[in-house]
């Protein structure tokens, strides 16, 4: 069977609720803390590093609701959830390859913010180049990523790290 290399905003809900890649594969997550309503472009060996890539939006409206409480009279898209948004898309990533249990934030090695996603914005763009997948006892995806808002780059992040577990009861 041949995987999907693109994917809605439905689909990635149905993802978080586990009837997308299968009940065992990580999720992603669900309601506003999904920073992603759509997959453009997923594959296994295109990316600067021949790895595989992904390029994934989320559309920008002055009512989104970290705009109303981030900062009061001063709206601005919190960094950090760019910043998740880039960790669940390498968490999916593994999942849409075949990974089963939870997908983790491992850590990440150099962010840079260089701008700021404010609400007059129309569109935030991150685009994904996978590093190393690693799938055996330990399953780990690292990537670097960028995110731009309307077609600007605004951040940056080096090896992002997402892992797979079984049990995470322990973590």
């Amino acid at each position: 069977m041949e995987k999907a290399n693109s994917f809605t905003k439905e689909q990635l809900i149905a993802c978080g609720n586990g009837n997308l890649l299968g009940p065992n594969r990580p999720r992603l997550p669900v309601d506003n803390m999904l920073m992603i309503d759509r997959i453009i472009t997923i594959n296994e060996d295109g990316g600067e590093f021949g790895k595989g890539e992904i390029v994934a939006e989320l559309d920008i409206t002055p009512e989104l609701w970290f705009f109303d409480c981030h900062f009061k009279t001063d709206p601005v898209m919190p960094g950090c959830l760019g910043l998740d948004a880039m960790w669940q898309l390498v968490g999916f990533y593994l999942g849409w390859e075949g990974a089963e249990g939870k997908g983790r934030a491992l850590g990440v090695g150099e962010v840079k913010f260089t701008g700021q996603v404010l609400p007059n914005a129309k569109k935030v763009t991150y685009k994904l180049n996978i590093k190393r997948k690693i799938h055996r006892k330990l399953v780990m995806g690292i990537a670097d990523a960028t995110m731009e808002v309307d077609g600007r780059q605004i951040y940056s992040a080096t090896d992002l790290k997402v892992g797979i577990f079984s049990d995470t009861s322990t973590f």
